[in-house]
């Protein structure tokens, strides 16, 4: 009869055990990607088209004042005939942000643009209900997506519609790039996440043959292939991950352009940066209920096409297991001094630096090869990890256990560089409270491993310090945040004061 104590050890071992998995699959991301970068012929070649085809920029924005007008002006500048080139901004604004497009589309309608506003009665599936909406009246064989923070160059078509002379090509995605990564830690620590994502997993996986997802803004689909797909649905809320594997389970390809990129905004907040991976999180799991049983069960994927997209879809059940170590890691320490032998309690270290320590390596990699400016900042992805985990492990369980929800846009503020958020920008700003109620008493029990192991005067102390640190620094940045929200909001009262 296995004791309670035993068996939240074994849990704790059971989490530490995926996390390793996790790493695994990390190292073997590298191994690919290196055999790539050896490879110089895995170049991919851009033949012309014949003649321009006629493209439709969908633009879906809500609530956007402070970054729609450099949107709206970007896509109605792209190098393209204008008669070969339909703007559709997709606007469910219920602020003034309205006036703002309608001010914007007059502007370039009075220039030759095919541009127009499309609103609708209500919000009915979020942004896939809008992409859906748009794509009832699209005039395009091609059709380009860009979120309200994303800054497409002239040439974005000129670059990517040339891929679609291979008739099996049904979507091409470009790079994201970022205005503001020099903001503060937090855009420093996205940027490396994020241009990791890009740069080696969707490489990989394009020159491989896998799977690999449209990221929602920067890429251009062949309208026939959304069509043949079923379209953007609003049961996931990620509706760019669910329809990029129901596109390729009918056998589509797609592109993924590394040395192409689009300028963007990353989250300045923490408050911020939470809620786009609550929803990136929750709508990933959702998207694994509804799509992995046809995955598994698919005639024209490839084992190890089906077994990527297995780790690919259920990479952030990570968030969950990171919280169950965290809950039984003071039950685990107990039992550690009083029950397991000295060799098991060396396996469970070395399992723990493995997973840690090759998550570190994937991004160190990432890091020296195109941005080593960034190196610094790579010690505190495990710890912020740490400290997000409580919020994202709930998003995995709503994930595994409904479908569709709120679709919480990220706010951004059009901010460049180390530049300051506007005054007003507190009107859009996301509340941290929920956050921090949750995070405070986690942080109170991490500290009671901490002192059990000073206490025992251990050595091993230094792991479970990573906890509580992980905690105490989101914590801190989600007080941080609020008073810089405060003050700003002073200033710009007082500067606008009569």
């Amino acid at each position: 009869m296995i004791s309670y104590g035993n068996m939240l050890w074994l849990i704790h071992m059971a989490a530490l055990l995926g996390l390793v998995l996790y790493g695994m699959h990390r190292i073997w991301l590298l191994i690919l990607w290196k055999k790539i970068r050896q490879d110089s012929s895995n170049g991919f070649f851009l033949p012309e088209m014949d003649k321009d085809p006629r493209v439709t920029i969908q633009l879906p924005l809500y609530n956007e004042r402070f970054v729609v007008k450099r949107l709206i002006d970007a896509a109605s500048n792209l190098d393209w005939p204008k008669d070969c080139l339909e703007i559709q901004v997709l606007d469910d604004s219920s602020d003034e942000t309205r006036a703002l497009v309608d001010e914007r589309v007059l502007y370039w309608q009075g220039r030759g643009v095919d541009i127009k506003a499309i609103r609708r009665k209500d919000r009915n599936g979020f942004k896939a209900g809008a992409l859906a909406f748009g794509m009832a009246s699209a005039k395009g064989e091609f059709i380009a997506v860009f979120d309200a923070d994303f800054v497409p160059g002239k040439d974005f078509l000129r670059r990517t519609v040339s891929c679609f002379t291979d008739a099996k090509i049904g979507m091409v995605q470009c790079r994201w790039a970022f205005l503001n990564e020099e903001h503060s830690w937090l855009t420093r620590i996205q940027g490396v996440l994020l241009s990791a994502h890009f740069r080696i997993e969707h490489h990989v996986r394009h020159q491989y043959g896998l799977c690999f997802n449209f990221n929602g803004t920067a890429g251009i689909w062949r309208k026939a292939v959304i069509v043949d797909a079923g379209g953007f649905q609003a049961d996931t809320v990620t509706e760019d991950l669910d329809i990029s594997y129901r596109a390729q389970l009918k056998g589509w390809r797609f592109v993924y352009l590394d040395d192409y990129a689009v300028p963007s905004e990353l989250p300045t907040t923490m408050a911020a940066f939470r809620t786009q991976q609550k929803r990136w999180t929750k709508g990933s799991i959702q998207t694994a209920r509804k799509l992995l049983p046809l995955i598994f069960a698919s005639k024209i994927m490839t084992p190890l096409a089906k077994l990527e997209a297995f780790a690919h879809l259920l990479s952030n059940t990570g968030w969950l297991l990171c919280m169950v170590l965290t809950l039984t890691l003071y039950p685990a320490v107990q039992i550690n001094e009083t029950v397991v032998s000295a060799n098991l309690l060396q396996v469970e270290l070395l399992l723990f630096l493995f997973s840690s320590g090759a998550v570190l390596l994937y991004f160190f990699i990432y890091a020296v090869t195109f941005e080593a400016s960034s190196k610094w900042v790579l010690p505190l992805i495990p710890v912020l990890s740490i400290g997000m985990a409580p919020v994202l492990s709930l998003s995995v369980i709503s994930g595994m256990l409904t479908k569709g929800g709120i679709f919480h846009r990220t706010p951004k503020y059009s901010v460049l560089g180390r530049s300051q958020l506007p005054g007003l920008s507190l009107i859009y700003k996301e509340r941290s409270t929920g956050a921090m109620m949750i995070n405070i008493p986690i942080f109170l029990y991490t500290l009671l491993p901490v002192w059990f192991l000073w206490q025992t005067q251990k050595l091993s102390v230094v792991f479970p310090l990573l906890f509580p640190l992980g905690f105490i620094w989101v914590i801190l940045k989600d007080f941080q945040d609020a008073l810089t929200s405060r003050n700003d909001y002073i200033l710009n009262k007082k500067d606008h004061s009569p």
